[in-house]
């Protein structure tokens, strides 16, 4: 369970102490950086880490101290839904983004490769890349949203992005700031009763602009085989023999929940659909495999698939079966990414 809100604003004043000593004990976290390095698997993993902690921490302290500003600036809190405000935290949340990518992607050594024609659908000139998004994609991997949500908010396209993610992201305290004076849910462990997800993701939806996307993952969790088994497992029991069967034909994807989706495209008929696919950290599962893997050293593979509301289907059962039938897409779209990425590791 997450501790209440107050009780969670205290992590600002803890998080500034946390830099101050880290800066003034750099004479000595640096050289044990380096001799640790000696030992640990990776090119100089220690000092990366270390460097990336500080990174995190400094980019925490710069985004809290701007939100405490856009505080005041809006009438101490009383205009923090208002335009200027609402604009100004997106501006923020994606200078820290921006910030924050640059530096893992050198210190991890993550590469970022887009497959396709076009290395996304919001490039300029694209049929409707100007209108209103649902952004729906595959869950797989540390830190796949906030690679989405960097993309989106890209400088060259500026969208603001309304996302569905679990509130135990609200332990980092830029997130639990930033997005909760912005417009997104936080999908609570336990959902018995009261305010539904399928109700948030419709008023997420309803009001979507032009400028904005609403990223969801229909997956609902980043996807490992026992949670593939257990998903199958639901759709049997529920008695969707024919959802079993097109599950069990797809191997490296969960099988996609239509509720929330079916909720967006009801509340956004106007709203165009992305889907989204990547590959190449979906082994990292656990604490102990990020560990194992640092630095990465991986290439990041991304296929983005414009579908035009035109071309969206309404009624219930045809929009279940073309959700499928794209998850399905994307499963053969891995399938043939990691046999062609694995290949090369091996020539």
């Amino acid at each position: 369970m997450l501790p209440p809100r107050r009780v969670r604003r205290f992590t600002g004043p803890l998080l500034v102490v946390a830099l101050v000593a880290a800066v003034l004990l750099l004479p000595v976290l640096v050289p044990v950086a380096a001799v640790a390095s000696l030992w640990l698997p990776g090119h100089w993993r220690g000092l990366r880490l270390l460097c990336l902690a500080l990174a995190y921490l400094a980019l925490q302290v710069a985004g809290l101290v701007a939100a405490g500003a856009l505080w005041v600036l809006s009438g101490f809190g009383r205009r923090l839904g208002g335009p200027w405000s609402r604009a100004a935290h997106y501006t923020v949340l994606r200078l820290l983004l921006d910030g924050f990518m640059r530096i893992a992607r050198r210190l991890l050594a993550l590469r970022l490769v887009t497959d396709g024609e076009s290395w996304s659908p919001l490039d300029d000139g694209l049929p409707g890349s100007t209108n209103a998004m649902v952004v729906l994609s595959r869950h797989a991997g540390p830190g796949d949203s906030f690679l989405l949500v960097h993309t989106l908010m890209d400088r060259d396209h500026l969208r603001r992005p309304r996302i569905v993610l679990k509130d135990v992201l609200q332990l980092d305290p830029v997130i639990d700031v930033y997005l909760n004076r912005l417009p997104n849910h936080f999908v609570p462990a336990d959902q018995a009763g009261g305010y539904s997800s399928e109700q948030a993701i419709g008023d997420l939806a309803r009001d979507l602009g032009e400028e904005d996307a609403l990223l969801i993952f229909p997956e609902g969790a980043n996807f490992t085989t026992r949670r593939r088994s257990r998903a199958i497992h639901r759709l049997r029991e529920r008695g969707l023999l024919a959802a079993v069967r097109r599950a069990e034909e797809m191997r490296h994807v969960l099988p996609p929940r239509p509720a929330g989706v079916a909720a967006a495209l009801g509340a956004a008929p106007h709203a165009d659909v992305v889907f989204v696919a990547h590959t190449g950290l979906e082994h990292l599962n656990t604490p102990r495999d990020v560990w194992r893997g640092l630095p990465l050293d991986k290439t990041l593979h991304l296929r983005w698939w414009f579908v035009p509301a035109a071309e969206i289907p309404r009624d219930a059962a045809e929009q279940v079966d073309w959700l499928y039938r794209w998850w399905e897409t994307i499963d053969a779209w891995v399938a043939t990414t990691s046999a062609a990425e694995q290949g090369a590791a091996g020539a």
